[in-house]
């Protein structure tokens, strides 16, 4: 990845360069100066003092020279909205994992896209920035490079990132809009199965949702909710605590014939692009089996530009 120095930049160390112009850390600064290729100065291996001048061109070894070791390529199909040479914005589909663990091997969106970067010869390595459940469709965002990979993740933890969900709840007595504000933890009972806890509780963990109910049926309600912190399974959980579980959520709720897996979609996706920092919104229209439930219940209901 090569960066040509502009005039306002001459004078800077490489270390501050790295550090102040491209917000690396200090992980990712140690990581390239233990390279041989990791940073380069017009072609030559430089050290993070080194002082740079107008027009230099600085080399940094970010992107991936070989494939992440046991990912399997395998071609499955998998819709991408988006794609540059820093993210892949994927619209996952339902009973897809994001990634690959004890009994999906060969599954998953990282197995596709491997196979998918396979195919144009471009090494890959799987960095998700955000996850989704295997039943849940919609939008995720995937940083192809050390750099992005490190600005997104900074930009999730600067609260940049926002992201909003479609879910057909049952039970219709939320009020219009709302926040719940629950803390969350694991139950005694399993590894997976989550919880509302006592803020006191030593393993808990602070969980925000905001909603906005935008249509309602006898007993269902279709809602946009908006997760402002990233806990595992936290719709889900949420929901279900004020009696109104995702539909067909069977963890949490209980199956529905008309749908079947829980009705949760990630809608839409709104971040800083890692390298041009320009805002970027990306929608994901629901899938098919939501769409036909959403049509079933509310019909006539047309999802509004404004979600909140």
């Amino acid at each position: 990845m090569d960066f040509r120095i502009c005039e306002t930049d001459a004078g800077m160390t490489v270390g501050a360069f790295l550090k102040h112009r491209l917000s690396l850390s200090s992980k990712m600064i140690k990581y390239l100066k233990y390279r041989e290729d990791g940073i380069l100065q017009n072609g030559a291996r430089v050290t993070v003092r080194r002082v740079l001048q107008t027009g230099d061109l600085l080399s940094l070894a970010m992107c991936d020279s070989t494939d992440q070791p046991l990912l399997e390529p395998v071609d499955l199909p998998l819709p991408v909205l988006f794609e540059d040479a820093d993210i892949v914005v994927p619209n996952k589909p339902a009973n897809m994992p994001t990634h690959p663990s004890h009994d999906h091997h060969r599954d998953t969106v990282a197995n596709a896209l491997a196979f998918r970067y396979r195919k144009l010869g471009i090494p890959f390595v799987f960095r998700p920035v955000n996850r989704l459940d295997r039943d849940t469709s919609g939008l995720l965002l995937i940083a192809r490079n050390k750099l992005a990979a490190g600005r997104l993740t900074a930009s999730m933890q600067a609260g940049e990132i926002h992201k909003t969900y479609l879910a057909v709840l049952r039970g219709d007595g939320l009020p219009t809009a709302g926040r719940i504000e629950h803390p969350l933890h694991r139950t005694k009972e399993s590894i997976i199965l989550r919880e509302i806890c006592s803020p006191d509780a030593p393993d808990a963990e602070p969980a925000v949702t905001e909603y906005r109910v935008l249509a309602r049926a006898e007993g269902y309600a279709l809602v946009a909710a908006r997760p402002l912190t990233g806990r595992t399974h936290q719709l889900r959980v949420h929901f279900s605590s004020l009696g109104c579980p995702i539909l067909s959520d069977d963890l949490y709720g209980s199956t529905d014939s008309r749908i079947a897996r829980q009705a949760l979609h990630a809608y839409t996706l709104v971040f800083p692009h890692p390298a041009t920092k320009e805002t970027m919104t990306l929608t994901a229209p629901p899938p098919d089996d939501f769409a036909a439930l959403v049509s079933s219940i509310f019909p006539n209901f047309e999802i509004p530009q404004t979600l909140f």
